[in-house]
């Protein structure tokens, strides 16, 4: 693996945006619900991790080359919908989730949620 980007341990740092799997933010409240926004992403293994990804699916376990694909897919789809809720004005994005449907030899990796203006919760 040469790209050892912040992703590849799970994390998905965000600066500009709160991001979250709740409904509510902590300190803040919700002031408008800006509508949803996505990332998707279609991504097939190429061919060398393809070839080694099935031998090593012969022996069982961990395939590393498959985890490989679905982690990039799955970051390019969370940056897509974090350029999605920019483009809305978001402050932030609640109710985050992750879809996976393989198909073909492919995989769409989808990112969600709703895209809101926020502001700090008052006193």
């Amino acid at each position: 693996m040469t790209d050892q980007g912040p992703y590849r341990t799970g994390a998905e740092p965000s600066t500009d945006i709160i991001v979250t799997t709740g409904n509510d933010i902590a300190g803040h409240e919700v002031l408008r619900y800006l509508g949803l926004v996505r990332g998707i992403v279609v991504r097939a293994a190429g061919l060398d991790k393809s070839i080694m990804g099935a031998f090593k699916a012969l022996g069982g376990g961990n395939i590393r080359e498959y985890v490989d694909v679905c982690e990039r897919a799955r970051h390019e789809a969370y940056t897509m919908m974090l350029q999605h809720a920019r483009e809305l004005g978001a402050g932030a994005i609640i109710g985050v989730r992750y879809d996976a449907t393989d198909f073909g030899g492919a995989t769409e990796v989808l990112a969600y949620g709703t895209a809101v203006s926020i502001a700090p919760a008052r006193g």
